[in-house]
């Protein structure tokens, strides 16, 4: 933050505390594994008698000080070329020298150096004259048997500060994220912790490994999809009242279109959704971009692919250069927010909120501790009744995002079984009939409220779920998903939808309706556009289906072979998929 003055002049007095205040469990984490190989030393000198390994944890330390002196100090210049925080990245410009110096290569070589030798001097008299002396004390360090049960517990409670607390999820930089200031969630970050965290998640890929063809036979092929005349401003496929309502969008954990009524799916399941799908307006065959909740919400908000492997939202200097619903209604005045019964920090959700710039971000912590399910967070009911009475003090027009989990398993809920059975399959099924149950009692309620009438409503799911029928990994069915529209600000009730799209077409379909841009969202389609292709993309663990009008093809990249095809599907068809994947999967290493 020294280093960085000017960046720092920017932020508050109270922001500066809180950078220090958030970033120290990211630094205890560090500081926790660090300690390990010393702990494990001093453990065994007490077990046994005449051992001394303080020589090795000497050469340990005197190991560590320069490497990560070095990391910080490179990362005071590297943040000002790259703009985000040193991590694994550098790793994949080691064949290429010349250019990863280029890119720092008018940094201040005789400032950086001075830092790095005080860092090194600093460190290394600090442990010299307080540490070593009590290190090398030739005292009998023998312990007793209670002392060696209390050493070992010691070691063994170092693991609370290493995963960053007591809480379900371990530490990830989400945890330390705090402001809608960029900066200021960087400089929260640990750096030494950053890189190995960047090291274990292997998101430095070097290159494409989904490079099926020229990159400009790909564009072709990607390009081909999304031409499609434009319908012109207040066109026929307008279905709003008003081009600036209150906007809901309910994202739907696990919501798997095998369980609901009004797509085909069992009857009496989803009741509520059915009845609203009557009531607005559904869209029949829409599948989810992957099968993980954080890859689910970048494509919902932000309108973009999904990766097989990784997901683009474990790295947040990524996902501060992606477009998001939220960032274009805040522009046009709109009052937002987030609501998630769970954990934010979870797969490092909470830092893709903060970079779209919700205004607020409710989660499971501002809940009391009795409404929790036994795992997860807060059950459903209790979420959407504190979003219903959050709304009528909201200043309009007003964006909100809600998020159920009481879906996710192990399907922990607060009402008696619906249909019978203690299989997975089954309590699956009651969870979702009971999260529908509580949409169904907020829906019954918001019609009593003032803002309904000029309120938009989206539902979509994040995911599909293998239940039930306990479908494979690429089979379609379990990608596909419901999404429909309905609220007060629909002029009427809507035939089914029935074009092939993906959830990277929701925020496209909405902008359109509002008369707002959509060029950001390139990788949608507006599907009330009847002249839009039909097709659906989706991911698996390295792999992918894409779906048309001829059916579904899926193909395995690890063996190169196409795993299912139906009989109409074009051989053609396997090309578009594969141009899909490649060029999709670039953009995410480029961004």
């Amino acid at each position: 933050m020294g280093y960085h003055y000017s960046k720092t002049d920017g932020l508050t007095y109270i922001e500066i505390v809180k950078v220090f205040l958030y970033g120290l469990r990211m630094d205890a984490s560090f500081a926790a594994y660090l300690c390990a190989f010393p702990f494990i030393c001093f453990l065994l000198e007490g077990l046994l008698k005449n051992l001394r390994l303080s020589s090795l944890v000497n050469g340990y330390t005197f190991l560590l000080i320069p490497v990560v002196a070095a990391l910080v100090t490179a990362d005071l210049e590297m943040y000002n070329a790259w703009g985000y925080r040193l991590d694994a990245t550098p790793l994949q410009y080691l064949n290429t020298p010349r250019e990863m110096v280029a890119s720092v290569s008018a940094a201040p070589v005789f400032l950086l150096t001075l830092v790095f030798l005080f860092l090194i001097l600093f460190l290394g008299f600090v442990y010299q004259r307080i540490f070593r002396p009590v290190l090398e004390k030739k005292v009998n360090t023998t312990f007793t048997m209670g002392g060696k049960i209390v050493a070992f517990c010691f070691l063994v409670i170092l693991i609370i500060p290493m995963r960053g607390g007591l809480q379900h999820i371990p530490i990830n930089q989400s945890d330390v994220y705090f402001s809608n200031k960029l900066y200021a969630n960087h400089a929260a970050v640990n750096l030494p912790w950053n890189v190995l965290y960047s090291l274990n998640r292997r998101n430095y890929a070097p290159k494409n490994p989904y490079k099926y063809m020229a990159m400009a036979q790909a564009q072709k092929y990607v390009d081909s999809l999304y031409t499609s005349p434009e319908l012109p401003a207040n066109g026929s496929n307008s279905i709003l009242k008003s081009t600036r309502p209150n906007i809901l969008f309910i994202i739907l954990e696990s919501n798997t279109a095998k369980l609901v009524g009004c797509l085909g799916g069992e009857p009496g399941v989803t009741p509520h959704l059915d009845q609203l799908a009557r009531d607005g307006i559904i869209f029949t065959n829409i599948y989810a971009g992957g099968d993980r909740s954080e890859k689910g919400l970048v494509a919902l908000l932000s309108g973009y692919p999904v990766q097989t492997t990784t997901s683009i939202i474990k790295l947040p200097r990524k996902t501060e250069h992606l477009p998001h619903l939220n960032q274009i209604l805040k522009s046009q005045g709109y009052q937002t927010s987030y609501y998630y019964g769970g954990e934010l920090a979870f797969a490092n959700i909470k830092s893709y909120l903060l970079n779209a710039g919700y205004d607020r971000l409710i989660s499971k912590f501002d809940f009391p501790a009795n409404t929790y399910n036994s795992k997860w967070g807060v059950h459903d009911h209790v979420l959407l009744n504190r979003w219903l009475a959050d709304l009528k003090t909201e200043k309009q027009p007003f964006f909100s995002t809600l998020f159920t989990l009481s879906s996710h398993e192990p399907y922990d809920v607060p009402i008696p079984a619906k249909f019978a059975g203690t299989d997975e399959a089954t309590k699956f099924k009651n969870s979702m009939y009971y999260t529908d149950q509580s949409i169904g009692n907020f829906i019954l309620a918001a019609k009593k409220q003032a803002w309904w009438k000029n309120t938009l409503i989206i539902m979509a799911a994040d995911h599909g779920h293998r239940f039930p029928g306990d479908d494979p990994n690429f089979k379609p069915s379990k990608f596909r998903i419901p999404f429909l529209l309905t609220g007060g600000a629909l002029k009427q009730a809507y035939p089914p939808v029935n074009t092939i799209g993906s959830q990277t077409d929701i925020v496209p379909t909405v902008l359109h309706q509002l008369h707002l841009p959509t060029e950001p969202f390139k990788w949608g389609k507006d599907l009330l556009n009847p002249a839009v292709k039909p097709f659906a993309f989706y991911v698996f663990n390295d792999g992918f289906g894409f779906v048309t009008p001829s059916g579904t093809i899926t193909f395995d990249n690890i063996s190169k072979q196409v795993i299912s095809s139906d009989p109409a599907v074009p051989k053609q068809q396997l090309n578009y998929g594969k141009a899909y994947m490649e060029l999709s999967f670039e953009d995410y290493l480029n961004k």
